[in-house]
């Protein structure tokens, strides 16, 4: 599989040989839907808390007697049925919302998004990205000589100048091949991968 090979103005400047079972692997919509799905499901926190009939603060007292009202019979003003009553299956802060995806599951998956981004161009190999000072401004100039806006860049190694400069970038985002996960790689309009990092992704999803 050939993959382009960027210069230092954004250009093609040829091709680099990369491996088939992660670059070239066939689009599985239904597989990839379930891992970027399932990956914001294991990063949500149940921040959201409900007060059940238990723990709402209403007098235990029948509201009214049982016959001879003409209205439906109640116990107690806590029931679910009446204005600010408990809720029947309240949502508490320990909910799980975790799913769970197979090793190889996850693998194929992660190798046919990287294959569709190389068929829609979105994809290409540069030689190494790096930055000799920890400044924001440099590594801009770097993306916006290369036509780049909205970037990921897989690096073989992010050093602490690269880290630093790139961490007040709204649209870029450097990371290990350790680190990609499936939501950036569809989220960002270019993807940007090192050499190096090619072949960890081999070890990681071929």
């Amino acid at each position: 599989m050939e993959l382009e090979l960027l210069n230092e103005q954004g250009q093609a400047a040829s091709k680099y040989d990369a491996p088939e079972t992660v670059f070239g692997r066939a689009y599985n919509e239904d597989l990839i839907h379930q891992i970027v799905v399932a990956y914001q499901a294991n990063a949500r926190q149940g921040t959201r808390a409900q007060k059940d009939r238990e723990q709402v603060k209403h007098s235990t007292k029948k509201p009214f007697k049982q016959k001879g009202t003409g209205r439906a019979r109640a116990g107690m003003t806590s029931s679910p049925l009446w204005r600010g009553g408990g809720r029947i299956f309240p949502n508490m802060p320990d909910e799980n919302f975790t799913q769970k995806i197979n090793k190889k599951m996850y693998r194929a998956g992660m190798a046919s998004i990287f294959s569709q981004l190389v068929r829609e161009g979105r994809l290409a190999v540069v030689d190494s990205l790096k930055v000799d000072s920890p400044k924001t401004k440099a590594l801009a100039a770097k993306f916006k000589a290369m036509n780049l806006e909205s970037v990921l860049v897989i690096a073989e190694e992010v050093d602490e100048n690269l880290y630093l400069a790139s961490r007040n970038l709204a649209n870029v985002l450097v990371v290990e091949p350790r680190y990609a996960d499936p939501l950036s790689l569809v989220h960002y309009k270019k993807v940007l991968v090192t050499k190096g990092a090619v072949d960890k992704l081999k070890e990681m999803f071929a």
